[in-house]
């Protein structure tokens, strides 16, 4: 599965999107060679769910997201992607009475723009179809973690959470998760492990504010005790700062004294 066919649809959309055919119309025109088989759509919001499964919670600020709905409103220029409301309930079929049951598709990709359109009274985006995506939910997960992933602001807490639902996803399978995300093993484990912090901590983390390194420190230090509190591990976190600051000390006046030496015996000579 490439990016390239990931995305396919995007280019500048203006009001081309058709409306939604038949189901027995569209398997007749793709039978037909007559259309792909996904092809741009003009979908009604209405009809449309965010995703209970994206891991994704930050979605920018208001004005953020009504500058965007606006942008929007002008010209769309990549269009959302969805599953049909049956293939996702195919996955997750508990997720029924969370989902709308007026709604006939679901977002995989797309939900800040459905956010923004929603927020400025847009009624309609234009949509690819992609119910190819949603034939396992390790496959659903993955795409979600790959959308996902190239935004700038998907913080660690929420890639954690992606993680954990793609584990969940491929039955409790680390080396499966790991192989679909180029990663190994451990590095699976050390991400789901922050989600065991305090939310206080992870708050930190997912702003910004700590640094990964001393998270996974953390989230180790939690894993053995899990009597500390907030207060402690952040303490905990000011000592590694400590230790590391102390360590760089150190080197720069090994540094400085070898660089004293070379310069005296240079002189010498």
């Amino acid at each position: 599965m490439t990016k390239a066919a990931d995305r396919v649809g995007a280019g500048a959309f203006g009001s081309l999107g058709r409306q939604p055919r038949s189901e027995r119309g569209r398997a007749k025109a793709q039978a037909e060679g007559a259309i792909p088989e996904y092809e741009l759509l003009r979908l009604d919001l209405s009809k449309v769910d965010p995703c209970p499964m994206n891991p994704r919670r930050n979605y920018g600020t208001e004005e953020q997201s009504e500058a965007l709905g606006q942008s929007l409103a002008k010209k769309q220029t990549t269009a959302c992607v969805v599953v049909t409301r049956e293939a996702y309930l195919r996955l997750w079929p508990a997720h029924e009475r969370i989902t709308s049951g007026d709604s006939e598709y679901v977002l995989l990709n797309g939900e800040r723009r459905y956010r923004a359109a929603r927020q400025v009274g847009l009624e309609a985006l234009d949509c690819v179809v992609r119910d190819d995506l949603a034939t396992s939910r390790a496959d659903f997960m993955d795409y979600l973690m790959i959308e996902n992933e190239d935004r700038e602001d998907f913080d660690l807490i929420e890639r954690a959470r992606g993680l954990e639902q793609l584990l969940a996803a491929c039955d409790g399978n680390a080396a499966e998760v790991a192989r679909r995300r180029g990663r190994d093993r451990s590095w699976v484990g050390n991400q789901i492990a922050l989600l065991t912090l305090p939310f206080a901590i992870q708050q930190r983390l997912a702003t910004g504010e700590m640094a990964e390194r001393y998270g996974r420190r953390l989230a180790r230090a939690f894993k053995d005790d899990r009597s500390l509190t907030a207060d402690d591990l952040l303490a905990l976190e000011e000592r590694l700062k400590s230790e590391e600051r102390a360590k760089r000390d150190a080197v720069r006046e090994a540094a400085r004294m070898l660089s004293a030496d070379n310069i005296a015996t240079s002189a010498a000579e």
